[in-house]
């Protein structure tokens, strides 16, 4: 049984209608300036310290370990020496099944005005030499895949814990208010890395600044995306929601799951219409489309092309970060989360996925390079560590923490510049080491972000992406 509600006046109810509709003009005109509000519910408004050099970020993740002896860091020493035993003492590997030297079965040739020399691998990539920053001299403190996932993404090698993304998405906020700030593209047959759909996870930060996953050649890029009702019925009963979301809010004093689901509803409701445009690429040119590689016949590459393309599509919108998905379904290559894993017969597991990426990565800075995007727009490429340079077996790689590369392109870096070094055997950094937080620091750098000022209270403590760590990469920047 329920007690009969006490009645209530006219006055009053209007009273409370009109402290509603008002609520609802001032969302309304929040929801025109988002990154205002971003930056006022957070201390990241105190981290912008200079204009940004970048606007949005692209992560391009190798997931599975890109093996860097074999598409970054040549090492003739390998060839001279390869089917010998290692001379220097081998760490403990992932699988502890270790062979003899391994040379690289792929040439590699200096490349633009810079020489920068990459792997036979990469023909098309080859083109865009002078526009990337190779850093040789990455390392990570973790060795297996979902570990090392985690700490590429979020700076802690475990679940619970913001990734780049959201700590991206809750410092600036939003530059469109039709569209998620942070999207992870799939395709039909990519599945998240080890880690799964955690890696793109909002932690402890205000859920809004999670990942949108969009899947690029569905039917419908996101689920349930089309109205299954007229937009003005449905508007009218977000409004109701929003309203009685509001009221409870203020009886809990604002509590932040609350804000953001009401955000994340107000957010739904736009993209509606938002996505689908996106998402139509039908207006492209076959110019644009064959720089991306949609007219080729491997299915693989036309589908990562088509993320590559939906990623130039979203950064002209004002995304800020963007994350591709590597696919695979060919024998030889790793699993379907890490399809970057050969550990075995790694010849042709690279040479499939290298043909996957290289042109539509390539036609992806060229796209935007032609279109004035590049400056303002920072290309991320790397995997979760690097590969050994002993066998495992007989043709296959292990993990190698200890050493291996990634390049950035873009966003004010300084294009066709090398930073660090690994040994002769390309197994330890020996030159300027980096690491995770290096790399973050230096991206939020670029955004216009003080890394150690971008913080969220969590647990008692100030938690930041690069945790009390990280140093700007001064030197390949521009």
């Amino acid at each position: 049984m329920f007690d009969n509600p006490s009645p209530i006046s006219r006055r009053r109810m209007l009273e409370r209608c009109s402290s509603g509709f008002g609520m609802l003009a001032l969302a309304g005109l929040l929801g025109r300036a988002p990154s205002h509000r971003a930056l006022a519910q957070s201390k990241a408004h105190s981290a912008l310290i200079h204009p940004p050099k970048a606007k949005s970020i692209i992560l391009c993740y190798m997931s599975g370990g890109i093996s860097h002896l074999d598409s970054f860091d040549p090492k003739p020493r390998l060839a001279r020496e390869g089917g010998q035993p290692m001379p220097v003492k081998i760490e403990r590997t992932q699988f502890n099944n270790n062979g003899k030297i391994f040379p690289s079965p792929f040439s590699f040739k200096q490349h633009g005005q810079s020489g920068i020399p990459l792997s036979s691998i990469f023909p098309h990539l080859a083109d865009c030499a002078d526009d990337l920053a190779v850093i040789r001299s990455m390392t990570t403190p973790v060795n297996e895949h979902a570990q090392g996932n985690f700490a590429m993404h979020s700076g802690f090698p475990f679940l619970g814990y913001p990734s780049a993304g959201a700590w991206i998405s809750y410092g600036l906020g939003s530059a469109n208010e039709n569209l998620p700030s942070y999207v992870a593209l799939e395709s039909s047959h990519a599945v998240p890395p080890h880690g799964g759909v955690g890696l793109y996870s909002s932690g402890f930060l205000p859920a809004q600044h999670q990942a949108s996953i969009l899947q690029a050649d569905g039917d419908e890029a996101v689920t349930n995306i089309k109205p299954s009702q007229a937009l003005d019925l449905q508007r009218s009963r977000l409004d109701f929601v929003n309203q009685i979301d509001r009221g409870f809010s203020t009886t809990v004093k604002g509590h932040a799951n609350i804000e953001a689901a009401i955000q994340n509803y107000e957010t739904a409701y736009r993209m509606q219409s938002s996505i689908p445009e996106i998402c139509d690429i039908s207006g492209e040119s076959e110019a644009t489309r064959r720089l991306y590689g949609l007219d080729d016949g491997d299915s693989e590459k036309v589908a990562y092309g088509r993320q590559a393309l939906l990623a130039r599509r979203l950064v002209e919108k004002g995304v800020r970060f963007i994350e591709l998905s590597c696919l695979t379904e060919r024998i030889g290559a790793g699993g379907a989360a890490n399809p970057w894993d050969q550990h075995g017969d790694l010849e042709k597991g690279h040479r499939a996925m290298a043909y996957q990426v290289d042109q539509p990565i390539a036609g992806l800075i060229k796209d935007l390079k032609s279109r004035g995007l590049l400056d303002q727009t920072l290309i991320v490429f790397t995997g979760e560590f690097g590969r050994t340079p002993f066998s495992q077996g007989s043709n296959g790689r292990d993990h190698n923490p200890f050493g291996f590369s990634l390049w950035l392109a873009g966003g004010g870096v300084r294009g066709g510049s090398i930073r660090g070094a690994t040994d002769d055997y390309g197994y330890h950094v020996i030159n300027q080491p980096t690491t995770i937080y290096d790399l973050w620091a230096t991206v939020l750098h670029q955004l216009g972000l003080d890394h150690q000022l971008l913080t969220y209270r969590y647990a008692g403590r100030d938690v930041r992406l690069t945790d009390v760590h990280g140093n700007i990469l001064h030197d390949i920047l521009a």
